[in-house]
């Protein structure tokens, strides 16, 4: 299957919009349904045994929903770690912000194109459902701006394969929306198999690089400064 990048309705509804706000809704269960809340912690975990981390920052982060459960499961071991969420678009409720402190993980959030992404510290950037947005060219640009910011990035997206592509048709089993129904297939025609990040990742020594299926549905990069 060759890659193809469309346009996604939620990326063009505004944040306030209904049926965004149900389709936001949907993406918790599309996530579960992936496994991708315990992909991800498996892959912080894992990727991070030593010590645990001062800052994650998650980019296309949405209403901060998806890094809110993994912070559930990892922040026993992980106490103290500071989190931004950072989006073009303000849908972090004050609530989600909330649970965060409650596990003892300071949120905030920074709404700001990620290609005009302020310096901040980049010790552990993740994004989930995020690269398969971008072109090529805006693939390989944002892959490298990440790798100057980052000791570690994990990124977590859709494999693009025959089964995901037929399951990604089944969503009204779900109960989804029509804008989720519709991302969900242009999302998979969009996403990654083999090693297509480990490619568009820059050429430079000092990353280990590790691409990989996960799960049944999802495909995942992973780079880590082996400096």
């Amino acid at each position: 299957m060759n890659r193809i990048v469309e346009p996604e309705w939620l990326d063009t509804l505004p944040p306030e919009d209904p049926r965004a706000t149900a389709s936001r809704r949907d993406l918790q269960r599309v996530n579960w349904w992936m496994g991708n809340h315990a992909i991800m912690a498996r892959a912080l975990t894992t990727s991070r045994p030593a010590s645990p981390p001062r800052h994650i920052t998650e980019l296309g982060a949405g209403d901060g929903r998806f890094l809110l459960p993994v912070a559930q499961r990892i922040s026993p071991r992980w106490p103290g770690v500071n989190v931004t969420l950072l989006d073009r678009q303000p849908a972090v409720s004050a609530e989600t912000l909330a649970a965060f402190r409650q596990l003892g993980w300071p949120a905030e959030t920074m709404v700001a194109d990620v290609f005009n992404w302020p310096p901040a510290d980049g010790d552990i950037v993740i994004a989930n459902l995020f690269l398969h947005h971008f072109e090529q060219a805006r693939l390989t640009e944002l892959l490298g701006l990440i790798s100057r910011r980052a000791k570690l990035f994990i990124g977590l997206e859709p494999r693009r394969a025959r089964w995901p592509l037929f399951c990604s048709h089944l969503l009204w089993v779900l109960g989804c929306n029509e804008v989720t129904r519709h991302d969900a297939v242009v999302s998979v025609r969009a996403g990654f198999s083999g090693n297509e990040l480990s490619t568009s990742w820059p050429d430079e020594p000092g990353w280990h690089l590790t691409e990989q299926s996960a799960g049944a549905f999802g495909h995942l990069f992973i780079a880590s400064r082996t400096e």
